[in-house]
């Protein structure tokens, strides 16, 4: 999920998909890497997030831990 976004930013969203189906992770992107951004994100409901530039490997593990959690 991006954080920001044009017509709804990505926490706006977040909050919207966990009232409707909690259990799906989402996994948050953005550019600004600072503590009290990350805090928000968490608050928002995103069960992760990951730093701009994003680094392919970690996105990959990051979804497989979300894929393997939602399987068991």
């Amino acid at each position: 999920m991006d954080v920001i976004m044009p017509v709804m930013d990505g926490l706006q969203a977040t909050r919207l998909i966990k009232k409707i189906k909690a259990e799906i992770p989402v996994i948050a992107q953005t550019a600004l890497a600072f503590t009290d951004e990350k805090i928000r994100i968490m608050e928002a409901g995103c069960d992760d997030y990951i730093e701009k530039p994003i680094i392919k490997d970690l996105l990959f593990e990051l979804i497989d831990r979300y894929l393997k959690k939602s399987n068991s």
